[in-house]
């Protein structure tokens, strides 16, 4: 009888611990594979003279049920949302496709002389005032300065015909902007033909080959001339 004892206890106790664990990892993310083998597991240790009651089955199979259909929605979600992500994306690269030859202003603090023809540009002016645009050589010399007198706030454009201080014509490449009103630096913007559109990836998006800039993000040009 003591025998028959222990074995009662023992089995009670393993029936325990397996619904235990059951319950526990239950309350966890897990699949389906993981859930499927978890239910084998407590019908595999259950106690014969107290199998497991059919609302508690049933109510599990229905648990399972909602982690499948759960994870069946988690599913197409991400794959709509990646199709609509990439549709988006084509969608702006073509349209961008219409500043294909068209002028733009693009933020730089450099602008390339070609030689010949005025290179337009603008600044960012913060609050009204008095502003001035310096062009530097490669070692920071000053050797033009634009003065544009009062502007008020927004984007003040301005044009560089490629000559220096003394009515020279300099000679061609690249060139350092340097905007101020009063004692306060300001950002400048360069005029420049889309040549080509692109799609860098998620962290860039889509781009525009700006000529005399380089590469440079949609969301960054100013203004279409």
């Amino acid at each position: 009888m003591t025998t028959i004892s222990n074995n009662s206890a023992t089995t009670t106790s393993t029936t325990s611990t397996s619904t235990a664990s059951t319950s526990s990892a239950l309350s966890s993310t897990m699949t389906q594979a993981d859930f499927l083998k978890l239910m084998t597991a407590q019908l595999q240790a259950q106690d014969p003279t107290n199998p497991v009651d059919n609302s508690q089955f049933v109510s599990q199979m229905a648990q399972f049920s909602q982690l499948s259909a759960t994870q069946q929605l988690d599913t197409d979600l991400q794959g709509f949302s990646s199709n609509v992500s990439s549709a988006m994306q084509t969608s702006q690269v073509l349209g961008s496709s219409n500043l294909l030859n068209r002028s733009v202003l693009v933020p730089s603090s450099t602008m390339s002389f070609d030689g010949t023809n005025s290179v337009g540009g603008a600044v960012n002016v913060t609050s009204a005032g008095n502003v001035s645009v310096n062009v530097l050589d490669g070692s920071g010399n000053v050797v033009r300065t634009i003065p544009l007198g009062n502007q008020s706030a927004g984007l003040a454009q301005f044009s560089w015909d490629g000559k220096d201080n003394n009515g020279n014509t300099v000679a061609d490449g690249s060139y350092t902007l340097a905007a101020s009103s009063g004692s306060a630096s300001l950002d400048t913007y360069v005029a420049g033909t889309v040549t080509g559109v692109g799609f860098g990836g998620s962290t860039v998006g889509t781009y525009l080959q700006v000529s005399g800039v380089g590469g440079v993000a949609l969301n960054q040009v100013a203004q279409i001339l």
